[in-house]
């Protein structure tokens, strides 16, 4: 399950392009806190212990944001992340509640081995569920070990913790074992055979200049 990580936060007075650079240049990530009814609070977030947390924990790690002696329990979303220096440049905080269910997106993993001979098809990455903001899986693990050719797993065959509900359609197709696509080897030997005759022929060729010798006399 996603841990409680606590950030340290300050309150920004100044908004714009520029106020937040000047943000991000002293080591923290501007942010900005809504939800409950509340009226949006523009942060400046400690940029270090912020990263490390959505780095170990994901981006559904429960944040207690510490501001003006308040703790805020609140979500990650909608993170901005710079396009070359691959940083986060900015994010929003949803406020949550204990025992509150959100709905999440939380990625698949796979475990265990298919049997030999079989390709792995995966056609989802991550499934969405709704679960309690303190509760959220980091991961939802298939196991796949001996699975054989034509096995299929739907997003309703997903193990899902306890208090976990499904929200993505059930018949989700999450991957197929199928049968290992062998190379074309017809194609390739026709290929370098043609190859081979064209090198042949320009072999054979009479160098022009030879032929025009040839004339002339």
């Amino acid at each position: 399950m996603s841990d409680e990580v606590r950030i340290p936060a300050t309150k920004r007075s100044e908004f714009g392009k520029g106020s937040a650079r000047r943000t991000r240049r002293e080591g923290n990530i501007p942010a900005v806190l809504y939800g409950h009814g509340t009226d949006p609070v523009h942060l400046a977030l400690a940029g270090h212990t912020l990263t490390m947390a959505l780095r170990h924990g994901g981006t559904n790690t429960l944040l207690t944001i510490e501001v003006d002696g308040d703790d805020v329990l609140a979500l990650p979303k909608d993170l901005q992340i710079h396009p070359i220096k691959r940083i986060i440049s900015h994010l929003d905080l949803l406020i949550v509640r204990k025992g509150q269910k959100v709905h999440v997106d939380v990625p698949i993993v796979l475990v265990g081995e298919a049997a030999p001979g079989t390709q792995i098809n995966t056609d989802m990455q991550e499934v969405s569920i709704e679960a309690e903001a303190t509760n959220i899986p980091e991961t939802i693990e298939v196991n796949i070990d001996g699975f054989e050719i034509g096995t299929q797993v739907l997003a309703s065959d997903l193990q899902l913790p306890s208090g976990s509900v499904l929200v993505s359609d059930p018949e989700t197709l999450v991957l197929n074992i199928v049968e290992p696509q062998e190379a074309d080897t017809d194609s390739d030997a026709e290929a370098e055979e043609t190859a081979t005759e064209a090198s042949s022929e320009a072999s054979d060729a009479e160098p022009a200049g030879e032929a025009d010798k040839s004339d002339e006399e």
